[in-house]
């Protein structure tokens, strides 16, 4: 494995670090409403787990109110039961048609929790573009011992690998502080 293929292999995988922080910050209740709330809903029907974006259509008309319209009327009451059962603290207003999930504003002491749980999964994905960085220098450290690096070219692609790692912690950083301000926004 050359020094350029050590490094590939540790930029995607700290991109796929960075990918998982974004989908679980969207997750995140802010004051305001967002699709990305209910976006990892599952939901049991005809038999299996199924993701809501498959069962229905997800829209905000107004900042504190999510719609879900399913695409098969039948299958309403499931994903109210769904969204009972999930940790998102809304509760589900059918008319057989429409669901809507009215998002209260949040009060300081769950601002408080959110920002706490922000900076969890930043640090979280830092820890995971740490390993990525040991496993990369390991690497490096292998393919020279296997002289098919110099000792130059493996120091090289380390300091390579420490430049993705800052970057990539600092793109984690800046992610979970715009989620803060967010957050912490009346």
């Amino acid at each position: 494995m050359s020094s350029e293929e050590i490094q590939l292999d540790a930029e995607e995988r700290m991109e796929k670090a960075i990918d998982v922080l974004k989908k679980a910050l969207a997750g995140i209740r802010t004051g305001r409403a967002n699709p990305g709330l209910v976006d990892s809903l599952r939901i049991e029907v005809y038999g299996s787990q199924t993701p809501i974006k498959q069962l229905a259509s997800v829209g905000v008309p107004e900042p504190q109110q999510i719609t879900i319209r399913p695409y098969d009327p039948s299958t309403i009451k499931d994903i109210e039961k769904a969204i009972i059962a999930s940790d998102l603290g809304l509760t589900p207003v059918g008319d057989g048609r429409v669901i809507r999930l009215n998002v209260p504003p949040l009060s300081a002491e769950v601002r408080r929790k959110l920002v706490a749980r922000i900076k969890e999964l930043s640090e979280e994905a830092k820890i995971s573009i740490r390993n990525i960085r040991r496993e990369a220098n390991k690497a490096a450290d292998q393919e020279q011992k296997d002289k098919a690096l110099t000792e130059d070219d493996r120091d090289r692609c380390k300091d390579e690998i420490q430049n993705l790692t800052k970057q990539y912690e600092g793109q984690a950083t800046e992610l979970a502080d715009a989620k803060e301000q967010e957050v912490l926004e009346e």
